[in-house]
């Protein structure tokens, strides 16, 4: 049993994360920065599932508790959050699930970013820690349907291979959900972009688009 932190876990991203590692029967603690706001995160995780091992707490005890990081914050907020908790991360596995975009008049549009990508901010940021791309592709909302399976892959990047494995052994706790290697870090600015181009397929189609690879 894996030790999960959501940091932004109270978004719809992280709380659909957190309510499909405790339905696997994973230890989650989901982290913010007001704890009131985490505790009502956790308790919607409870009540869809009354046996889930989840708590909220701070965003640094949270990472205290944790075996493996998740960091799901808006993208405004990346960086200052990792200059807060990079030292209590220190080597654990952050996994980057942050994508740098903004809306401009409803239009989701991708940022550019000085290191190539978030995930390679994360890395600069939090240099001890081992620093995984993964889990940019699968709605929030139909995270959330924690009794519905999913569908789709979700691409994995890292340079880590140790960390690279347990992240995709993660991803596979999520029910019908395939992990695919997608090579380095460097690869992380594709899946951060690509995300974009669902978000606007998302609007077109009024649907939640995910990604599945054919042939491999």
């Amino acid at each position: 049993m894996s030790k999960i932190a959501i940091i932004g876990g109270t978004g719809a991203e992280g709380l659909g994360l957190a309510m499909r590692f405790a339905k696997a029967g994973e230890q989650v603690f989901i982290g913010s920065r007001a704890v009131e706001r985490a505790e009502e995160a956790a308790n919607k995780v409870k009540e869809k599932l009354p046996e889930a091992k989840v708590k909220g707490l701070t965003n640094a005890e949270a990472v205290e508790q944790a075996t493996v990081v998740f960091l799901t914050v808006p993208w405004d907020a990346h960086q200052s959050t990792l200059e807060h908790l990079a030292e209590a991360i220190g080597e654990k596995i952050l996994v980057d699930v942050v994508v740098p975009m903004l809306f401009d008049r409803g239009v989701p549009k991708a940022i550019f970013v000085d290191e190539g990508s978030a995930a390679q901010q994360a890395r600069a940021l939090a240099r001890e820690a081992k620093v995984v791309s993964a889990f940019h592709h699968l709605d929030g909302t139909d995270l959330q349907n924690a009794d519905r399976p999913m569908q789709g892959d979700v691409l994995v990047c890292g340079d880590h291979k140790g960390a690279k494995k347990t992240v995709m052994d993660l991803v596979e706790k999520v029910e019908y959900v395939r992990a695919l290697d997608a090579g380095p870090l460097s690869n992380s600015r594709y899946l951060e972009e690509f995300t974009v181009l669902l978000l606007q397929i998302n609007k077109q189609y009024k649907a939640h688009s995910g990604v599945r690879i054919t042939g491999v």
